[in-house]
């Protein structure tokens, strides 16, 4: 087994998978902080966060920061979730210690500067403007914060205006020292990486971390409701979700299953039916979103008010449809998706870094492929049928953004589902 992981006495864990004949590394920083983990007057600072590291420290500036790398041909970036944030960077191998020192640089040294603050404020408040005229990515946002109503996991990533135009240096220096310290840090990589090299250049390099601090993030309680959106476009926005299972639940394969077969590709019942068989949508599928103590399912169409009505049933007939009689067939065919999936991830560096980095986070340890592909093949046709039933019979979530006037209610939503 190529994987190898070393814990540092400060706690930080360090987890590499070298893979043969790739003549590039990557690597990053994994934090288990994300949105979710932010008190209410935090609101969006993860993402902030995520912007600034990147605007300057005591040696560099931000254009350094990206000279530097680029010009040794590579890339740095970094993105925010509900429950991490990850920095990462992909270099030819011998480029690796440029990229860690990079990474711990912007990491540990950051400087925070006013200006550079002011500025990324003003870019983020663009960026929030932005989804905020994307029907199809809002709708997202209000999906979340109905199922998940007044709490943290509810909240946009991006924030909102008022609040991210309220933070200042100290702010983000605080959330820093409370959520950025060893034992809530993965470093990982994958490719063209020597262990014990690395292992001893991050030694070296993120010798100066927090000490870890213990923040605990509010449990998730799902909800469900109903927020519609009447606005002038061409199109409604529909989502209609259920709870779902969190990664550590035994039903969290099956779930995802269930989705695949529901709404997952070109040959799902709910793009079958809905779109290739009676035209009612262009886009259609189902989801379902494991997070560490919940999980949501859903399915997301966007159609013409005219044919809301008729899509309303035949959507929802296809899912409980499927929570009943799915077949072997379908079934296999979702797991064959879901291996091509993590086999896919064992041919790019990139993917390999971020799925053992997450293993980390979520299981504190990676699992082996064989492990994986395990887990997958024993899941019956009767165990994503239970799923599926036991999905749809939580309370709905309805969310919908355009021509609404039609979209069923939870009632509604509940009593097709519960008389079919």
């Amino acid at each position: 087994m190529s994987v190898r992981t070393t814990t540092l006495p400060s706690g930080l864990r360090i987890v590499t998978d070298t893979m043969a004949h790739v003549e590039t590394a990557s690597l990053g920083v994994w934090i288990g902080a994300g949105s979710r983990h932010e008190r209410p007057q935090e609101h969006g600072l993860s993402h902030l966060l995520e912007h600034m590291a990147f605007k300057g420290t005591k040696k560099r500036s931000a254009r350094d920061i990206a000279e530097e790398i680029e010009t040794a041909g590579g890339d740095i970036n970094a993105a925010t979730s509900v429950e991490q944030t990850s920095y990462y960077a992909r270099v030819l191998a011998e480029d690796t210690g440029l990229a860690i020192d990079i990474l711990s640089d912007i990491l540990t040294d950051s400087v925070f500067d006013p200006t550079e603050l002011a500025r990324e404020k003003s870019v983020i408040l663009q960026e929030i403007g932005a989804a905020a005229d994307t029907p199809d990515d809002l709708v997202f946002d209000m999906f979340t914060a109905t199922a998940y109503p007044d709490q943290p996991i509810g909240r946009p990533i991006l924030g909102t205006p008022e609040r991210v135009s309220s933070f200042d240096p100290p702010a983000i220096k605080d959330y820093l020292g409370s959520h950025y310290h060893s034992e809530s840090m993965i470093i990982a990589a994958a490719g063209a990486v020597n262990h014990d090299e690395l292992v001893n250049e991050i030694g070296k390099r993120f010798s100066h971390l927090p000490e870890p601090t213990r923040v605990a993030k509010e449990p998730a309680k799902y909800v469900g409701g109903e927020q519609k959106s009447k606005k002038r476009l061409e199109q409604a926005h529909i989502i209609i979700g259920f709870e779902g299972v969190s990664f550590n639940d035994p039903s969290n394969y099956a779930s995802h299953i269930f989705a695949n077969v529901a709404g997952g590709g070109m040959s799902s019942r709910l793009f079958q039916d809905v779109r290739e068989k009676r035209g009612l949508a262009y886009s259609i599928y189902a989801f379902h979103w494991a997070f560490s103590d919940t999980g949501v399912f859903g399915m997301y169409t966007g159609t013409s008010a005219a044919d809301v009505p008729e899509l309303m049933p035949v959507a929802l007939d296809c899912l409980g449809e499927a929570a009943e009689h799915l077949s072997e067939v379908e079934v296999q065919r979702a797991k064959a998706q879901m291996k091509v999936s993590l086999l896919t991830a064992l041919e790019s560096s990139s993917a390999r870094a971020e799925q053992i980095a997450r293993q980390m986070l979520s299981y504190n340890r990676t699992l082996t492929r064989q492990e994986v592909i395990d887990r997958i093949d024993v899941i019956t046709v009767e165990d994503v049928r239970k799923a599926g039933r036991d999905m749809l019979k939580t309370a709905p979530t309805v969310c919908a953004i355009g021509p609404v006037a039609k979209v069923w209610s939870p009632d509604k939503i509940a009593a097709r589902l519960s008389s079919a």
